[in-house]
This record gives C-alpha cells, sequence and structure tokens, in this order.
C-alpha cells in the first residue's frame, strides 16, 4: 500500500476544497459561531492529512486488539489488557521513526513506519459509555473531521446502548460513513454470529444507514496466524478497494467536501435562526409604534370629545348670559332704571352690567371646569394604557434564539441586554413618573402639590391634565371678562343695545376660539410629549436593530458566495 503520487488535478481539487473551509472559517468567526468555527479549523488542518479511520465502541468491545490486528505489524501498538486500559484518545499516523507525542492530557500522537499509514491514521477512542461526558476531544475534534467511522462491537452482544447512543449522536450532527465490526467472533458459535450480523444490520437500518457493512473478524485468531478464519481479510479488501491503492486522497478531498456541506448546512440555520430573531424584533417594534399610533389616535379622539364639551358648556353659559344682557337692555328695563335711579340708590346700568359679567365669568369658570374634569379620567386612561400596553409588550417580546445560547452568543448576550434594560427602566418610568411630568411643556404650572408629583406616573396623569385644562379655563374667563368690561363701560341708552350685543357675540366667539385653541394645544402637545418619551425609550433597541439589519445583509451575501462555491464540483 504504497503512498500514491500527488498530480496537479488533486492538488487543484485540494485548494478549491480548502479554499472553500477557509470560507465557512471566516463566516463562521463573523458570526460569532465558536464551536463550529473551531470544528471548521480543525477540518482544514487536517485537509493535508491521511485518510482518518476514528475507531469507536463500549469498553471491552476488543478496539485496541482490532487496531494491534488490523495494522499487522507484529507487535502491540495499542494496550491490550483484562482492565480497560485506553483513557485517552490514541492517533497513530506515519513517521518514519517511531515515537509518542503527549499533546494534552486526553490526546497522545503515535508516529510508526507502516506503510498503511501512508495513506490512513487511526484514532482509537475510549469507551462510548465515558466519551460524550469526559473526552471532547473525540465529540469535537475527531468525529467532525473523520473519513470513516468503524463501530466496533463485542461479537456475543452488540446491542449494549452506549454504542447505539453514541451512533445516534454520529448520525444527527454529522452523518458519517460508517462500518460495522463484529470483533472476538471466535467467542460464539457461527450460528449466533450470523444472527447478530444480522441484527446489527437491521438496528443500523433503523438508525438511518440504508446498506450498512459489518464485518466480523477475531483479532486473537488474526495475530496468531489463522488469517484464513479471522475475517480480516475480507475487512483489508473492502479497505484495499474503497479507500488505499491511489483513492485514499481523493476520498478524503470528498469527505472533506461533504463535511464542509453538512458545516454549511447548520451554518445556514443558525443564519437562519439569528434572521428570525431579528424579523421577530422588528415585528415586536413595529407592534410597539402601532399600539402607540392607536392609543395617541384615542388620546386624540378624546381630547377632540374633552374640548367639544367644554365649547358646548361655553356656548350654554353665554347664551343664557346674552338673554340677560338682551334683557337688561331692553326699552323699558332702561327706563325703569332711569326712574328708579332718581329716586333711589339702586346701581346704574354700568354696575349691573359688570356684575353680569363678573357671574358670567364665575359661571364659566365654574362649568367648564366640571365638564372638563368630568373628561379628565377617560383621557388620563387612554394615556395611561398607551404606556401599560407597551410595558406588557416588552414583557412579553418574542426571543427565539433563548434555547440556543451556543449561536451567535455576542449578539444574543447584546440583544437580551439591552431588552432587559430597556424592561427595567420603562417599568421604572411608570412607577415613578418621569414620563408622565412633562415640566418643560408646562413650566408655569405650579399648583401641583409636592405629594402628587412625588406619586406613581399613572396618579400623575390627571392631576397634569387637570392643571392644563384649568388653566386654560382661568385664562379665558378671565380674557372674556376683561373684554366685556371694556363693552360695558360705555353702554349708556338703548340705542347702543345692538352694537353692544354685537360686541358681544364677538367678544364671546373670540373667547371660545381661544378656548378651543388653548386646550387643543395644551392636550395635544401633551399626549405627543408623552409618546415621545416612550419612542425615546427605545432608541438603544432601535440602534441594535439598525446594525444587526446591516449585519445581516452582509452575512447573507457572503454565504450566498459560499453555496455558490458548495455547487461548483472541486475538480471543476
Amino acid at each position: 500500500m504504497s503512498n500514491p503520487i500527488l498530480n496537479s488535478e488533486l492538488l487543484a481539487r485540494r485548494a478549491k476544497v480548502d479554499e472553500l473551509i477557509k470560507q465557512l472559517h471566516a463566516f463562521s468567526t463573523a458570526i460569532g459561531h465558536e464551536e463550529l468555527s473551531a470544528t471548521i479549523n480543525e477540518l482544514r488542518n487536517r485537509l493535508h492529512e491521511p485518510f482518518m479511520f476514528v475507531v469507536v465502541g463500549e469498553v471491552k468491545a476488543g478496539k485496541s486488539s482490532f487496531i494491534n490486528a488490523l495494522l499487522d505489524t507484529g507487535r502491540e501498538i495499542t494496550k491490550v489488557a483484562p482492565q480497560p486500559m485506553t483513557d485517552k484518545v490514541l492517533q497513530i499516523l506515519y513517521g518514519e521513526e517511531e515515537k509518542i507525542v503527549k499533546v494534552n492530557p486526553f490526546l497522545e500522537k503515535i508516529f510508526l513506519p507502516v506503510d498503511v499509514l501512508r495513506e490512513i491514521a487511526i484514532v482509537d477512542t475510549p469507551g462510548t459509555n465515558t466519551i460524550i461526558e469526559q473526552h471532547q476531544e473525540i465529540t469535537e475534534r475527531f468525529v467532525p473531521a473523520a473519513d470513516l467511522i468503524v463501530f466496533v462491537f463485542e461479537a456475543k452482544n452488540p446491542y449494549r446502548q452506549s454504542a447505539w447512543d453514541f451512533l445516534d449522536f454520529i448520525q444527527q450532527e454529522w452523518r458519517k460513513k460508517i462500518i460495522f465490526v463484529l470483533q472476538q467472533k471466535d467467542l460464539i458459535s457461527p450460528e449466533d454470529l450470523e444472527v447478530n450480523v444480522k441484527g446489527v444490520q437491521e438496528q443500523a437500518r433503523k438508525k438511518g444507514i440504508e446498506k450498512p457493512l459489518v464485518f466480523a473478524v477475531s483479532a486473537k485468531e488474526e495475530l496468531e496466524g489463522h488469517t484464513d478464519r479471522s475475517g480480516f481479510e475480507a475487512l483489508r479488501s473492502y479497505i484495499r478497494e474503497n479507500i488505499t491503492g491511489g483513492k485514499a486522497a481523493y476520498l478524503k478531498l470528498e469527505n472533506s467536501l461533504n463535511i464542509a456541506s453538512n458545516l454549511a448546512e447548520r451554518l445556514q440555520k443558525a443564519l437562519k435562526a439569528r434572521r428570525e430573531q431579528y424579523e421577530a424584533d422588528k415585528s415586536f417594534r413595529q407592534e410597539v409604534r402601532e399600539i402607540l399610533d392607536r392609543q395617541t389616535e384615542q388620546a386624540e379622539r378624546q381630547a377632540g370629545r374633552l374640548i367639544e364639551n367644554a365649547a358646548a358648556t361655553y356656548r350654554e353659559i353665554t347664551r343664557a348670559k346674552e338673554r340677560q344682557l338682551s334683557k337688561e337692555l331692553s326699552f323699558f328695563a332702561l327706563l325703569r332704571r332711569s326712574l328708579t335711579g332718581l329716586f333711589s340708590k339702586q346701581a346704574g346700568l354700568k354696575e349691573q352690567l359688570d356684575k353680569l359679567a363678573r357671574d358670567m365669568a364665575l359661571e364659566l369658570e365654574n362649568g367648564l371646569q366640571r365638564k372638563l374634569q368630568e373628561g379628565i379620567n377617560d383621557l388620563a386612561l387612554s394615556i395611561q394604557q398607551m404606556a401599560q400596553l407597551i410595558d406588557l409588550k416588552l414583557q412579553h417580546s418574542s426571543t427565539p434564539l433563548s434555547q440556543d445560547m451556543d449561536v451567535f452568543r455576542d449578539i444574543n448576550e447584546q440583544r437580551n441586554h439591552v431588552l432587559s434594560d430597556l424592561q427595567i427602566a420603562f417599568r421604572q418610568m411608570l412607577e415613578q413618573g418621569e414620563t408622565f411630568k412633562a415640566s418643560e411643556l408646562f413650566p408655569e404650572k405650579k399648583d401641583l402639590s409636592p405629594s402628587v408629583l412625588t406619586g406613581s406616573g399613572i396618579a400623575l396623569i390627571g392631576a397634569i391634565l387637570t392643571a392644563v385644562t384649568n388653566g386654560a379655563v382661568f385664562d379665558i374667563t378671565g380674557g372674556v371678562l376683561t373684554g366685556l368690561g371694556l363693552l360695558f363701560a360705555g353702554v349708556s341708552s338703548s340705542a347702543q343695545k345692538r352694537k353692544l350685543l354685537k360686541g358681544y357675540r364677538a367678544e364671546v366667539q373670540r373667547g371660545l376660539e381661544k378656548l378651543q385653541k388653548k386646550l387643543h394645544e395644551q392636550l395635544f402637545s401633551y399626549i405627543h410629549a408623552v409618546r415621545h418619551q416612550i419612542e425615546s425609550s427605545f432608541s438603544r433597541f432601535d440602534a441594535l436593530l439598525e446594525t444587526e439589519g446591516k449585519a445581516l445583509k452582509e452575512l447573507e451575501e457572503a454565504f450566498a458566495n459560499i453555496q455558490h462555491h458548495l455547487l461548483q464540483k472541486p475538480d471543476k
């Protein structure tokens, strides 16, 4: 089994596969998938190594004896003893000089001047019942890069669970090329051996291996020279026809390409999971905006109704006072007042009109405050719901990546940190009321007591709105009173009645327009100020989404390039 001459075709294939694996490694590093990055790096490092057999099986299955017989060096390469001796991974490689190199406490490399090792390398492993829990070398370094997995079973009992569990791991994670060996066949009758061979084939089919290859061998008979019945000739024939004899290097490349495809699928799933998380976060953010839109519209409608109810109350009071004014300015009322004034000290017309204006202002103040107070609760509830619905949305935000923290660990931790900070900050805003004070919007409102200001944000909403609307009422009623006072000051005869009533209506209309405008400005500004502060609390989350969107676009473009290369045959 001599080493084949490496031709230019093989070198060209290897260069293409190497470039593809290099791109995969760069991509896995870029997305922060540490586990796959290490696996891909190991695959690339082993691309130029011989075709690698990884021998697995339970303790006492006869793996060490099997390897010694397969290598046929006339000596014991791996230790064979009544008690389990292989407590580490042994990688057996070709070397001009025999030597042992201890790589770490779990791995040793044995170099031997054995011709077959020019084309193949053999990895002897601990028992499958200890591999997954204690030997990361085999599960993380050798299984992913293995070109062939050799499952060695004890011929008389090939059904031990840990070996088949490990087969499940290999199938699910890596879909490796596998053959089965029933060792120690000399310890079982031919009839029972045939039953167990068929049993292993059936079990392998159930595990998804369509055409399982099962070889029954006896390392003892092989080492004792009974090669005609040891079963090793059939196994060596398979190796010569399918692996060595110049094929190993090509098979190595083909296998490496298959592994690269498998790794690419896993990276694609990881990238898809990250895209799903991003889309879920975008959808979550859009739902927050939609909630704010709906609640803002609802609050604006309620503010509009509040203003309209105040306007209706204003019209009702001013019209009643207009009728009273018209009556005071009638001919008979003026005549009676003139005659009575000659003989008594009753108030004159100007004093009566001034009193009417003051009474109207007082009625407006009381009536408007009462009407506005009735509507404040509904408006306050809408603003309260705006904040509470966002808080509820935050507490139930979707996190598809949470089940796999090894995928995109850094970006996932950063996202969860930002979201957690946002939830905490928003909860504090609700409890402390910072969102609802809007002191910069209403700096003139000094009539809120300290006890109210230090209360919860939800309780503060109604107090702020009351202060806003009351302030508007004070402004309007005072203005109407001043305007009417100026009008009434010059009234002395019935000839001025029509002029005064016309002026009254104009002054009242100006007051109404001012009231509506003032309330609209104050209430709508407050609603939008609360919304703006809620939106502002998402600034870090929005920045994270923007950064993640750009990063995903670049990663998906890079992966599309990798897929393109995967579809190209390495020999083209």
